[in-house]
């Protein structure tokens, strides 16, 4: 009897690491499977675009009121934003691009205060935003092996990411205002030049270039894109030949328009989760 005993302890003992073999695996790839950014569409960019525009808006409108208080709304918002972002199991689009919003806004103190605070040119602070960028990029690459953001499936890996699109946000910054001001170019033909580049990355990944490199130029494009439109729309003529509508005014259309994709991008998300069979699971690329 010992040894129909033993053997059947052991065929139990073996059960039971095998199970805890399974389960773990599984937890494991549950855990890779929860990506925290979407998936990149016509939507992604047009939600993006308008996103630097309204951070653009929003911080120039409180900075006229107080820059303490500009300060401090950039601050709280982006704090709230990264500790919900990185507090949610999974992606979830009203987190991610409030939390986007919130990188927007308080980017763009970021590179205003080099230049109207510390009176640090143009040209300078963009230089000084794409050398960080460089090193945000090369550490991001040697200690996780990719940029891709379809790996954004640890904590390490978001935290990079979210990094990368603040140092993102305050480059495209600096980048808008060199060539509106600096250059001489305005905000409509800076627009319109920064519209024109934005097509590049999207033509060359179509001829074959690298698609995480193209994503990572036309992310960054997106900034002084979307920036350079708010300010032709909100500033006056006698600056930078805008329209004068007001930067309020500016940044209040934009965060409606901003709710409205958001509020669609979920719905249409939910019913697509809907569809899916109920062990279905995404794999990363």
């Amino acid at each position: 009897m010992r040894p129909s005993v033993e053997a059947s302890g052991e065929s139990s003992a073996r059960g039971d690491i095998a199970s805890h073999g399974r389960a773990t695996s599984h937890r494991a790839a549950r855990s890779r499977i929860a990506v925290k950014v979407p998936e990149i569409t016509l939507m992604f960019w047009v939600i993006k675009v308008l996103t630097t525009g309204m951070g653009e808006a929003t911080a120039d409108y409180f900075a006229k009121i107080s820059v303490v208080l500009a300060g401090a709304i950039g601050v709280v918002g982006f704090v709230v934003a990264m500790w919900l972002q990185f507090r949610a199991p999974r992606y979830t689009a009203p987190v991610y691009w409030f939390a986007v919003a919130m990188v927007a806004v308080f980017g763009t103190m970021g590179a205003d205060g080099l230049h109207i605070e510390l009176h640090v040119p143009y040209a300078y602070s963009t230089a000084f935003y794409a050398v960080i960028l460089a090193i945000v990029f090369y550490v991001w690459r040697r200690s996780e092996k990719t940029l891709s953001i379809h790996s954004i499936v640890t904590p390490r890996r978001e935290a990079f990411y979210w990094l990368t699109v603040l140092v993102t946000f305050a480059l495209g910054t600096a980048v808008g205002d060199l060539t509106a001001a600096t250059l001489g170019l305005g905000f409509f033909t800076s627009a319109v030049l920064f519209a024109a580049l934005i097509v590049l990355p999207a033509i060359a990944w179509r001829l074959g270039m690298n698609p995480v490199l193209s994503f990572w130029i036309a992310y960054v494009l997106t900034r002084p894109l979307g920036a350079s439109i708010a300010d032709w729309l909100g500033k006056p003529h006698s600056f930078g030949a805008g329209l004068g509508y007001g930067d309020g005014i500016v940044a209040l259309i934009a965060t409606v328009i901003i709710l409205a994709l958001v509020a669609y991008v979920t719905v249409a998300e939910r019913r697509t989760e809907s569809r899916r069979p109920a062990d279905y699971t995404q794999v990363d690329a």
